[in-house]
């Protein structure tokens, strides 16, 4: 799964996913710096892995990790193809989540294409595109739909009256988001303004404009959205030091929690995933799943031939080895279950897959 960085040009979007991979995105003073997406893979920080390491003895800890893409700006005017839209607007439509970068920072040497700081006004031109483009796809598909639906098709007329109520609701700048609609009709579309959505308020080192964050804040609370307030040039510096020397580093700018590791938290958060984990003498290792996930589908995670084989799963929770100490003592007291192929895969689960093939 993967969460796409947007927003106009010039706000930080490529600084912050240097910052996320420690990759050499370019990051120039002027726009469309960003043409093809850069993609980097981050792993989630995750202290459960060295203690389960350090109770199974494992000799290696593998993280998992979120699939970040950062997408070049957008315009004004984008749904109608202005700055290359239209091929950006379909690089979000690939993603399944997305972080709104928005510029909360003053720099005279770094251009700003609405002249003056805004940050309400610059998520609204994003939304309006992602509107408009849904709009759009709404109404190509409209027109066909009636077609068949006039011959009695059930299904058609069905959609062609959702189809009718999207069109009218995005009229009057309702998100995708904030319709009921279903879950099969929005998947068919891919709507832009479907997936879920977290701001990140890029600042200047010292955060001299918080009124803009408040701004920001209010726009997130009434959309149900999560909002990062971080300053990207920092963050991307500090990773380009020594892991050893990063904390001084955090410690000298006054940050006490990385906004790096929050914006992968809050992003584990958007894409609604859960964390399993596999533990022994050799590697303990954690593994991502959509909430939800069955116990063949996890262990197809790992490999599709445990999946295709899938007998049982052996689990234990993460909390009861911390208390218990040992697999042994696990046993001892029945916290150890086994699992079928209708077990749903919780958060904390540390699962020995049993298969054949």
């Amino acid at each position: 799964m993967e969460i796409g960085i947007i927003g106009l040009p010039n706000v930080g979007k490529s600084t912050l996913f240097n910052a996320l991979t420690g990759a050499a995105a370019a990051a120039e003073n002027f726009p469309f710096t960003t043409i093809e997406p850069n993609i980097g893979v981050v792993p989630v920080p995750d202290p459960k892995l060295h203690a389960l390491s350090d109770k199974n003895h494992s000799q290696k800890i593998t993280p998992d990790g979120i699939r970040f893409v950062d997408i070049a700006g957008i315009v004004k005017g984008a749904s109608q193809g202005e700055g290359l839209g239209n091929k950006f607007l379909a690089h979000i439509r690939s993603v399944d989540a997305i972080v709104h970068v928005v510029r909360c920072f003053r720099d005279d040497n770094v251009v700003n294409l609405m002249n003056d700081l805004d940050p309400n006004g610059a998520a609204e031109i994003i939304e309006t595109e992602l509107l408009l483009a849904d709009l759009q796809q709404c109404e190509k598909s409209l027109e066909r739909t009636q077609k068949i639906a006039k011959s009695g098709d059930k299904d058609a007329q069905n959609k062609f009256a959702l189809l009718t109520e999207t069109i009218k609701n995005l009229n009057e700048g309702k998100s995708i988001r904030q319709m009921k609609l279903p879950k099969e009709f929005v998947d068919e579309f891919q709507f832009l303004t479907a997936k879920p959505i977290l701001y990140v308020a890029n600042t200047d080192e010292t955060n001299t404009a918080p009124e803009l964050i408040d701004v920001l804040k209010t726009r997130a609370e009434k959309e149900h959205a999560g909002l990062v307030v971080m300053c990207a040039k920092i963050e991307a510096e500090i990773v380009q030091l020594p892991s050893e020397d990063r904390s001084d580093y955090y410690a000298a700018a006054g940050i006490t929690q990385p906004g790096l590791v929050t914006l992968i938290q809050e992003g584990r958060k958007l894409l609604n995933l859960a964390c399993f984990y596999t533990s022994g003498e050799k590697e303990t290792r954690a593994w991502l799943i959509p909430q939800g996930t069955k116990a063949p589908q996890a262990a197809g995670k790992i490999h599709t031939d445990f999946e295709r084989g899938f007998i049982r799963a052996e689990i234990y929770k993460y909390d009861d080895l911390m208390k218990y100490h040992s697999e042994q003592e696990l046993r001892a007291k029945g916290l150890i279950s086994l699992e079928g192929k209708e077990y749903e895969v919780k958060e904390g689960d540390v699962v020995f897959f049993r298969f054949n093939v």
